[in-house]
């Protein structure tokens, strides 16, 4: 029989290295926060004419917005977000660009206050947080009948933050170096993925329930490792059906959606790997009481790595 939870400390130590570089690129790079959470005017623009994006940003500085981003979505399309922008100063600016550029059709106009915007960012906050609390709340109450039910909820909620710390740290890389804002779409894809990644976690979770009803062996360990290989076909064709949507999302549907798709594209391969190799293992630590042992293995590989 295959052995996936007496691999459980590399496990660990994949999940650790992924968290590290995701703590040291938002350290780096930070998150760029898009127009909803940094107030701010987006617009779409469609150019009848060529126009490269070098040149339109330049344009954009001689006019004064030397700070504006500038994004193409194809065929002539931009979106251009600068500071709030007024009646006056939109027309103006959609005049200037025109004379530079000739005829173009503005597809798009909307502006976020301050206000709003800092609303915006505290009501995602609260929403994530509920979520969290949520789940931990039912997932205890639905295996309250187990030895330890708070563990089970523990551990999800663990792996959750697991998966949410890797989509940030893979959108902090991509601000850095492609200049992705996270929007609200980031944030509904983040909830998504909890969503997603939760509902594999509590499969594993039942499948132990069950078959520690069964009594199919003494073994605490033993137990989740047989939940597991009954489970694992189910978890990999759930998570490669979906990730054909949502790679079907990100090339034919386009930038709108961009955000969104990257984040369940990111979330669900972080979802399958937490749903087997982390939650459920991080059981077996905690049956097993091998914290100590846990910590002692990584002061370990940090000793091997520096004397490399």
């Amino acid at each position: 029989m295959f052995d996936i939870t007496g691999k459980r400390f590399r496990f660990f130590l994949i999940s650790g290295i992924l968290i590290i570089i995701s703590i040291i690129s938002l350290a780096t790079f930070g998150l760029r926060p898009g127009i909803e959470f940094s107030s701010g005017s987006m617009m779409t623009v469609h150019f009848e004419q060529e126009v490269n994006q070098s040149e339109l940003k330049q344009e954009l500085a001689s006019l004064g917005y030397g700070n504006a981003i500038v994004q193409s979505t194809g065929k002539g399309d931009f979106l251009i977000r600068t500071g709030e922008l007024g009646k006056e100063d939109k027309a103006g600016l959609r005049d200037a660009l025109a004379s530079r550029f000739g005829d173009l059709e503005e597809k798009g106009f909307y502006s976020v206050s301050p206000m709003v915007a800092a609303e915006t960012a505290r009501n995602a906050g609260i929403a994530i947080a509920v979520a969290s609390v949520g789940i931990l709340l039912y997932i205890t109450w639905a295996f309250r009948k187990m030895p330890n039910p708070f563990r089970y909820g523990t551990c999800a909620i663990i792996a959750l933050a697991h998966d949410a710390l890797v989509a940030l740290g893979i959108f902090s890389i991509l601000g850095g170096t492609l200049g992705w804002e996270i929007n609200l779409m980031f944030i509904t894809g983040i909830l998504a993925v909890v969503g997603y990644s939760v509902n594999n976690t509590v499969v594993v979770f039942d499948r132990i329930r069950e078959n520690l009803r069964k009594g199919i062996s003494p073994d605490f360990e033993t137990v989740v490792n047989n939940s597991l290989i009954e489970t694992f076909s189910r978890s990999l064709n759930t998570s490669l059906t979906t990730l054909f949507v949502v790679l079907a999302l990100l090339l034919f549907v386009g930038a709108s959606i961009q955000n969104f798709a990257v984040v369940l594209l990111v979330g669900i391969i972080a979802g399958t790997f937490s749903s087997i190799c982390i939650a459920p293992q991080l059981l077996i630590v905690w049956e097993k009481g091998e914290w100590g042992m846990f910590f002692k293995r990584l002061s370990i590989s940090r000793a091997k790595a520096k004397g490399a």
